[in-house]
């Protein structure tokens, strides 16, 4: 099943925002109802493919299936840009210069390689494509190339399972689901819970270091990956013969984050677990974001870790999306504090032990035990917020999100620099905002901050984000933060993610991308700036 073109996920799960809510909305920000709807997929005027005869032949003798070269224009609406409000927003209102020319489908290894040396002897640019999901620019390359859509959504084996290892390796258009039921019914796990799990293929997870809801007890996506095998125009690369190496640098670490635009991921050996017997989540109170904060750090520095620890400010709590199941509930009135979940996966010994000794902490940090059922709401909307975000557009609002990260010393700083960066921002434009936040993972280290931002949406609704979305990215370098934690770096984050690295960082990155796309084909201007 595709992805709604026009938003987030499967149609049929999407809903209107409550009475309460859209009342919320228009009090407290003056949001007001779209004039008209968005555009359908048949008022879109797409342009002709602008695939050379000689292109086309070529594309086609390096796919195995009939199908899997398409060009017509709902395949190619399909397939452009990602998920991000602004992409969202464009693509509803008919917006479509920069479609690809063409979608391919390639079914093995093989065929990746041919078709990325046919795109570089026909000067075509490929953008690989997993589910779709992007929300930094990551499916928008900046280019005068006419490029395609490398759709990888026919690599999708489970290619092998070592028990003794305790290891799986997969190929990378297996969306988070289909990886799950394949392990879950061999009693295994890999333990990946992303917002976007539901869409999601291992190779996004892969290529932009993705990390999921209960990465505090299974790890990020990157921590979990053994080897992978990746497809250049200049051939391929095998990496990772053994769980650890100091066989020099590590190159699993240089192809993990590049977003394409090293390599097309064709398989990822993984680290697998137990299926867990019980799983248990539970809400926790706290007076303010601090304390909230302090007991968070507790347990990711001193243990007992929890699978899934998460802590909410005061708005997000408020506001209800630390359940996003509850938003507009009658019989869930709005909560003042803040909303820590906590859950527990394992054995039933393991999980009860692990939750007693985490109950302590919680508690010894002022934390209010406030029962299961926060839990509850919490795991059954856990995949919900991009469908409340696909509501609130529909309803006049603007709805976007951010995130990053830093060390505990000076997290506090950094939730101050970006919540006051946004709420100056936004106010100054005329729409003032509500922002929220939340922890989102936790680390001995430190830990990653997520916004959410809803306000009016202005007159030119994308135009009126860019400065906002500028503020906010400066106001996390200048407070020692990463750019993304989890979202990557795309086209929207290259700038300042060029910052973030230095000037020699950078140099070091078109080094490595002049060698193994020296024609550059592979997602230009994506993650690297172009020289």
């Amino acid at each position: 099943m595709d992805m709604l073109w026009s938003g987030w996920g499967d149609p049929a799960k999407a809903a209107p925002l409550p009475d309460a809510v859209t009342g919320l909305l228009r009090d407290l920000l003056g949001v007001t109802p779209r004039a008209s709807g968005p555009s359908t997929l048949d008022d879109i005027e797409a342009p002709a493919p602008a695939l050379t005869d000689e292109a086309r032949r070529a594309l086609s003798s390096a796919l195995a299936a009939e199908d899997a070269l398409r060009d017509d224009a709902e395949s190619r609406i399909r397939h452009t840009r990602g998920k991000s409000t602004p992409d969202l927003l464009r693509i509803r209102a008919g917006e479509v210069e920069d479609l690809p020319v063409a979608v391919v489908l390639p079914g093995s290894h093989d065929e990746v390689l041919a078709v990325l040396r046919v795109c570089a002897a026909q000067g075509l640019s490929a953008v690989p494509f997993g589910g779709g999901t992007s929300v930094v620019g990551g499916l928008a390359p900046q280019t005068k190339r006419p490029f395609v859509a490398l759709d990888l959504r026919r690599l999708d084996r489970l290619l092998t399972l070592d028990e003794i290892s305790r290891t799986a390796t997969l190929e990378p258009g297996l969306r988070g689901p289909q990886v799950e039921a394949l392990l879950n019914e061999k009693g295994w796990t890999l333990g990946h819970f992303p917002q976007s799990f539901e869409w999601a293929s291992v190779g996004g997870f892969a290529a932009a270091r993705s990390s999921g809801q209960a990465s505090a007890g299974y790890g990020r996506f990157d921590e979990m990956v053994l080897a992978l095998t990746v497809a250049t125009p200049e051939g391929t690369l095998e990496t990772g013969r053994a769980p650890r190496s100091a066989a020099g640098p590590d190159l699993r670490q240089l192809i993990l984050g590049s977003e394409g635009a090293l390599g097309v991921i064709t398989a990822v050996t993984v680290r697998i677990r137990p299926l867990p017997r019980k799983r248990v989540y539970e809400g926790w109170r706290f007076a303010s974001f601090e304390a909230g904060a302090t007991a968070l750090r507790r347990l990711a520095q001193d243990g007992p870790r929890p699978t899934v620890l998460r802590l909410s400010d005061e708005s997000e709590t408020f506001v209800g999306l630390a359940q996003p199941d509850a938003i507009g509930a009658a019989d869930t009135p709005p909560s003042a504090g803040c909303m820590a979940i906590a859950g527990y996966e394992g054995t039933e010994e393991e999980t009860a032990a692990r939750r007693a000794a985490a109950r302590e902490i919680l508690l010894a940090c002022g934390g209010e035990y406030v029962g299961e059922e926060p839990g509850d709401r919490w795991e059954h909307g856990r995949y919900n917020a991009p469908y409340l975000r696909d509501a609130l557009l529909d309803a006049g609002a603007f709805a976007e999100t951010l995130e990053t990260a830093g060390f505990w010393s000076t997290l506090p700083q950094l939730y101050t620099a970006v919540r006051s960066a946004l709420t100056s921002a936004l106010t100054e434009a005329g729409t003032p905002p509500l922002v929220m936040c939340h922890i989102s993972h936790t680390y001995e280290n430190g830990a990653s901050l997520y916004f959410t931002v809803v306000s009016a949406q202005g007159e030119d609704a994308v135009a009126h984000w860019e400065p906002v979305k500028r503020a906010a990215n400066d106001a996390i370098l200048a407070a020692g933060g990463t750019i993304s934690h989890h979202h990557g770096v795309g086209t929207d984050h290259r700038d300042w993610y060029a910052r973030e690295i230095g000037p020699l960082g950078v140099r070091m990155l078109q080094a490595v991308k002049a060698e193994v796309d020296p024609a550059g084909v592979l997602s230009p201007g994506v993650l690297i700036p172009v020289r």
